[in-house]
């Protein structure tokens, strides 16, 4: 390597300003600060690979929050984000040099180095070290009072000065080390190249690692003030990796980068968010409030103003009583409490205290309203068309444009009328890219009745990009990958696995999945001899059904008829020697192949029911279940009161019966209510149990009886507590005069008889 070249009077002058990612005061100082320089090169921390991309920034079309996303070809997984705010100084740094025509690079650890040796952020917190320095125990608020309020010259030189004092003695080590090491290499060879003025942005962090004797002199063109990273006296700077009290020299990093692994990676920008870049999203950089700090940049004059005018009209959107009163009232509490407290000006905690006391009442809910519209707010990005995507991620943004579907990163319900060609289209849109892993919606319970209704959430976040980078593997376009993924699953899946299949792909309208599943379901169902796999594959092929003339797919009547007829043939010998475990297993099955059945409009189904009721050997909890089935269809044989004291007499086993009336019971338990006979029955059946028995079968009864909505347990508590029981000792059912009480009741009776033409 060439010798390190110094700068002399004729070499390069290097303004290094250390920042706050995503802090609007620095945005602004660095803003400021870059116009003053005027610097023909402007090195940002950031991924080198995306230097291609940085031209973009210029477009109308980029609006901010957005990232740069670097993923390795192939491992779409493996990837990174680097995400950027209106407010953040990188930011501010690009659209200066792209505006000002001055070149513009990144200068961090490569991407493809940071992804090879799967690196970490830095985790200390130097604001929060000089927050607790000054006094404050909360780091926002230090940070707002001494920099977003203040908006005075030389705040950048502030922050270096406090920062050289948290480094020093500091030694940088493992990634920070590397890091910083290629950051002076890309400084080093910018200054060999030529360039005369040369501004680097940084996070404030990574400042004194920066600031090399040779390339930084003082700022002798404006006497009596100096960049924000001018060069502490020789010999004075901050500890680092080559030891205490100097910086290393050009040979020393290159042999710490020498050998380092990479990957090679492909780089885009994509939309992000302003809830993304909140701390609490798990993003290490991430500022507490980013939807205040984009107001802090935004509106520097009178932000506390216009804070509570936006918050007011947030609140009267959701027809909440605020008015103009309110918001003066606001301003001057949240003025007064600043005061108060001896800060510059009205931060954060004051002006959500004014919301919540003068615009709300009190009130929580909307306060947190307020907090997720405007505190974090959820803006989403938005990138020009220009920019590079994988052929899928285009192909959506096409279709979205197409169904005019915009993406929101607010999450919002969405009512879809199947009937209607363009919300069938989006419809579809959904259906595939939730059988592509890219879960942009989710399907909720549908407002209305009929099945031509869908209710889908929407919400965009920025990782659905990584998902459609991962899902590019299966085609160019979303039908042709979500039709590639469906036959590619459908390779290896069973029966039951393949029915589910089908239930996915067909609201998706993939006309050349279907068919090749259908296929595949009638092979195997020919081929497949266990009638459990066809029972647990049933269910779903024929709520498909119910779609064909809503979707125009049909051709599965035919299959699902087969179906049928093969579990009626040989439910009973599958019925046969099953343990408690298995028989819960076949319980489940025999409820969703009778609520097919039932679509379908099949009785046979109940005729083959009939015949395995007639058996004694079944499981308590299958015998109870079919009994249960068959008396609600109003097809049981014999008597339902009669059946059940034979399956709870002493002659069976009371774990048996326990098992018999959990099955009996599992669709609900009004039935004790309304029938006093049965509740009669089950009563004697525990009151005759012996103490050990009882314990012995107490799970069981927790299970049946717990499972009923707590209306239903309080009814058959208050059956069970009038008289002795219903029908225990006078055999009195519900409204026979048991339970009422004639002076009560005799004034409804009269209004009644009034009602109905009669006398009173």
């Amino acid at each position: 390597m060439p010798a390190e070249t110094s700068a002399g009077r004729g070499g390069p002058r290097v303004w290094v300003l250390g920042v706050r990612h995503h802090g609007p005061g620095s945005a602004r100082a660095v803003r400021d600060e870059l116009t003053r320089i005027g610097p023909d090169l402007v090195l940002v921390e950031g991924p080198p690979e995306a230097d291609g991309l940085v031209a973009l920034a210029a477009d109308p079309g980029m609006r901010p929050p957005v990232a740069l996303l670097a993923y390795v070809p192939g491992q779409p997984s493996r990837a990174a984000f680097w995400p950027f705010a209106e407010f953040s100084p990188e930011w501010q740094a690009v659209v200066y040099a792209t505006g000002a025509g001055a070149e513009v690079r990144f200068c961090d650890l490569p991407a493809g180095c940071a992804l090879a040796l799967d690196a970490d952020p830095v985790r200390r917190d130097p604001i929060g070290e000089l927050a607790r320095a000054a006094g404050y125990d909360d780091p926002e608020r230090w940070w707002e009072d001494l920099v977003e309020h203040r908006g005075e010259a030389g705040t950048l030189d502030v922050v270096a000065e406090a920062m050289r004092a948290v480094r020093d003695g500091h030694v940088a080590e493992g990634t920070e080390a590397r890091r910083e090491a290629y950051m002076r290499r890309t400084l080093r060879k910018a200054a060999r190249e030529g360039f005369a003025r040369i501004a680097v942005v940084c996070g404030a962090w990574h400042l004194p690692a920066l600031t090399l004797p040779e390339l930084t002199p003082p700022d002798s063109a404006l006497p009596g003030r100096r960049a924000g990273g001018s060069t502490p006296p020789p010999g004075t700077g901050p500890a680092a990796a080559g030891g205490p009290g100097r910086l290393p020299s050009a040979a020393e990093d290159e042999r710490l980068l020498r050998g380092l692994p990479r990957v090679r990676v492909e780089m885009t920008w994509v939309p992000w968010t302003h809830g993304r870049l909140a701390a609490g999203a798990g993003y290490g950089a991430g500022v507490a409030a980013p939807g205040w700090y984009e107001h802090l940049f935004t509106a520097p004059d009178r932000p506390v103003e216009r804070w509570l005018a936006r918050a007011a009209a947030v609140l009267r959107e959701e027809d909440l009583p605020v008015s103009s009163a309110h918001v003066i009232e606001a301003v001057r509490l949240a003025d007064g409490l600043a005061a108060l407290r001896g800060r510059p000006l009205a931060g954060l905690s004051e002006v959500t205290e004014a919301v919540r006391a003068v615009l709300c009442g009190g009130d929580e809910l909307p306060v947190e309203l307020v907090q997720r519209r405007m505190v974090v707010g959820e803006r989403l990005g938005r990138v020009p068309d220009s920019t590079p995507m994988v052929p899928l991620r285009r192909d959506l943004r096409d279709e979205q444009r197409r169904l005019r579907m915009k993406p929101a990163a607010l999450t919002g319900e969405h009512d879809l009328d199947l009937r209607k060609p363009l919300d069938l289209g989006r419809s579809r849109l959904l259906h595939r890219l939730t059988l592509l892993d890219v879960p942009w919606g989710t399907p909720r319970r549908a407002r209305g009745k009929g099945t031509f209704k869908e209710t889908w959430s929407l919400e965009w976040r920025p990782e659905l990009d990584v998902a459609l980078v991962e899902a590019a593997v299966w085609g160019i376009t979303v039908e042709a990958a979500a039709t590639a993924r469906v036959r590619d699953l459908a390779g290896g899946a069973g029966l039951p696995e393949l029915a589910a299949l089908v239930e996915r792909c067909l609201p998706a309208h993939l006309p050349g999945a279907l068919p090749h599943v259908l296929r595949m379901i009638e092979d195997r169902a020919a081929i497949d001899g266990e009638v459990r796999h066809l029972m647990g594959a049933l269910p779903a092929l024929v709520r498909t059904r119910r779609y064909g003339d809503v979707r125009g797919t049909e051709g599965l009547a035919g299959v699902t008829e087969a179906m049928l007829a093969r579990i009626r043939a040989g439910l009973s010998p599958a019925l046969t020697g099953l343990d408690e475990d298995a028989a819960r297993e076949m319980a489940a099955l025999v409820d969703g192949v009778h609520a097919a059945a039932g679509l379908m409009g099949d009785g046979r189904w109940l005729t083959a029911l009939s015949g395995i009721a007639r058996r004694d050997d079944l499981p308590g909890l299958l015998d109870g279940r079919i009994v249960r089935i068959l008396f609600d269809a109003g097809a049981l044989e014999d008597d339902v009161a009669a059946r059940m004291a034979r399956s709870m007499s002493p002659g069976n086993a009371p774990a048996r019966s326990a098992a018999w009336m959990e099955g009996f019971l599992s669709g609900g338990g009004l039935l004790l209510v309304h029938d006093a006979r049965l509740l009669a029955v089950v009563d004697a059946w525990l009151t005759g149990l012996s103490p050990d028995e009882f314990v012995n079968v107490l799970p069981l009864l927790r299970r049946t009886f717990g499972a009923f909505p707590v209306p239903e347990r309080r009814m058959i508590g208050r059956r069970v507590r009038s008289g002795s029981s219903p029908g225990s000792a006078s055999g009195a059912a519900p409204g026979d005069g048991a339970d009422h009480d004639d002076r009560l009741a005799a004034a409804a009776v009269r209004t009644v008889r009034q009602i109905l033409g009669g006398r009173a």
